[in-house]
């Protein structure tokens, strides 16, 4: 009989950290990631069809994330060209691109030298080699900019031409505020972009956050 209690008692701790285990797997799957993929897009957000989703008519991954901005999209779309950790860096966190090994400098300023970009630019998200660069694929100046990254491996390729898009999206709102809507399609969703999701929903937010702050005044030209 005390042995039985004594096996009891050792596997209590091990069934409580696996049911816990369990119980956050659930809630990252069910409650955290749908929420994080749609992060302050409304229902007809996610529905409506954007500039760049006929690159990737039948991506295993879409993510649409928004906020609204209190300004014109004259006001915005400047800090959207001059993207680019080479040029006005991505507007996120510094402390987590140091922590990535990916220091940048935000501007806190529109740069007019950086107001040139065309179809075949490059943007970059790190100086390093990781992650790849971004290119341009579309521009409707004041109202959109397509970025992707193209199908390098004969597998991605089947799926067509790109491997994943990221377009950035402004619409008009009321009382002249402006959304601003980020939507990335991937056409293949492998193993390893679901373990850094969360990472990226991060750096994301902040970038656009980062954006809002910026087109509204809230930070200064140094």
């Amino acid at each position: 009989m005390k042995e039985r209690r004594r096996r009891r008692r050792k596997l209590l701790p091990a069934g409580g950290l696996l049911a816990l285990g369990l119980g956050t797997f659930w809630f990252y799957q069910r409650q955290a990631m749908p929420w994080m993929r749609r992060w302050g897009a409304s229902d007809e957000e996610l529905q409506a069809v954007l500039p760049g989703d006929e690159l990737i008519p039948g991506p295993e991954l879409t993510t649409t994330r928004a906020v609204t901005i209190q300004a014109p999209a004259e006001k915005i779309w400047p800090w959207l060209v001059q993207m680019g950790a080479d040029r006005g860096g991505m507007y996120s966190y510094t402390w987590l691109e140091a922590l990535l090994n990916c220091p940048q400098v935000n501007a806190d300023r529109i740069h007019p030298e950086w107001q040139e970009l065309k179809v075949g630019d490059q943007v970059r998200l790190c100086m390093g080699e990781m992650p790849p660069p971004y290119t341009v694929v579309a521009i409707e100046p004041g109202c959109a900019l397509v970025l992707a990254h193209p199908a390098l491996t004969e597998e991605d390729r089947q799926f067509g031409p790109w491997f994943d898009t990221w377009a950035f999206v402004l619409q008009p709102a009321d009382s002249g505020a402006t959304r601003l809507i980020v939507r990335s399609r991937t056409a293949r969703a492998v193993s390893w972009l679901r373990w850094i999701e969360a990472g990226v929903f991060v750096m994301e937010r902040g970038m656009l956050l980062g954006i809002r702050d910026r087109a509204e005044g809230r930070i200064r030209a140094s």
